[in-house]
């Protein structure tokens, strides 16, 4: 892609950011820029969202698997449920690279556009480097993995034991999804892999040395407002692909999320009329 046209994107998506401001006065957007002065990473947030993530951003899902537009740029979304059980949508992230550095900035910006609140509970995917980041700079937050991504990786690592109705596979949702105690945990799972001869499994000796980010038998008490539920991050990929195209300019891809938001607002507020009228 010519440095022109790329030039011209990053021109266009800023005056979006502008337009949107000027409708909005409660509209931020932070930029980090490297060393050349080019955008490095990018994140936003608007007034509805701020207000939604003052009610409902304990706990929030962070995102980063659907790479859009045309310099295939990872985007993050941070996502929340809100008291309808809707899906609420906290703020939109455009990333250069998936290092440590860059989601400490991530998340280090979001908590300071949210107010200076971190959330009590995130949930994220397996990703080595946004756990190192999340350790930096929200340390007083509950780190979790969201079920959708751990349940797609066992199904790319263990092949055809993990066929759909399999045993083992209808055992293995049952140590994420159902409630043991950390002994009943422990002797169940050592007796799983025994079975199956899967003792030395690459994935699952990673999975069980991570067994707090997962396992509910580790994590009683801690709130997760339903949200490890593995629809929440199905739904918002989903709900991407059918919104904005993966080989949309910046600017476009901004412009039909900004977009989309919207839509889902109105819904919050219908949601929100209706129940009144039903007291």
């Amino acid at each position: 892609i010519a440095t022109e046209q790329r030039a011209d994107d990053i021109k266009k998506t800023l005056e979006i950011f502008r337009k949107l401001r000027s409708e909005d006065p409660e509209f931020i957007f932070s930029v980090d820029l490297d060393e050349d002065g080019q955008i490095k990473t990018l994140i936003w947030v608007d007034g509805r969202s701020r207000i939604n993530y003052s009610c409902f951003g304990d706990v929030v899902t962070f995102d980063t698997t659907y790479t859009t537009n045309l310099y295939k740029m990872p985007f993050g979304l941070f996502v929340g449920v809100n008291h309808h059980f809707q899906t609420t949508f906290f703020g939109g992230v455009l990333m250069r690279d998936e290092k440590a550095e860059s989601f400490a900035w991530v998340f280090k910006e979001f908590v300071g556009l949210m107010g200076g609140v971190p959330p009590k509970t995130i949930l994220t995917d397996q990703c080595r480097a946004m756990e190192v980041a999340i350790q930096e700079t929200m340390k007083d937050t509950n780190h979790l993995w969201c079920r959708w991504h751990v349940f797609k990786d066992a199904r790319l690592e263990l092949g055809p034991i993990y066929r759909k109705n399999s045993a083992f596979r209808d055992e293995f949702h049952e140590f994420i999804s159902e409630m043991y105690t950390i002994d009943e945990f422990e002797g169940a799972w050592k007796d799983l892999l025994e079975r199956y001869g899967l003792e030395k499994h690459h994935f699952l000796v990673k999975a069980y040395d991570k067994r707090h980010k997962w396992a509910k038998a580790y994590n009683k008490g801690k709130f997760c407002a339903r949200m490890v539920s593995t629809q929440r991050s199905e739904s918002a990929n989903h709900m991407l692909k059918t919104v904005v195209p993966r080989d949309s300019s910046m600017n476009r891809f901004v412009e039909n999320l900004s977009r989309f938001f919207h839509t889902r607002y109105t819904e919050e507020v219908a949601a929100e009329h209706e129940t009144k009228h039903l007291l």
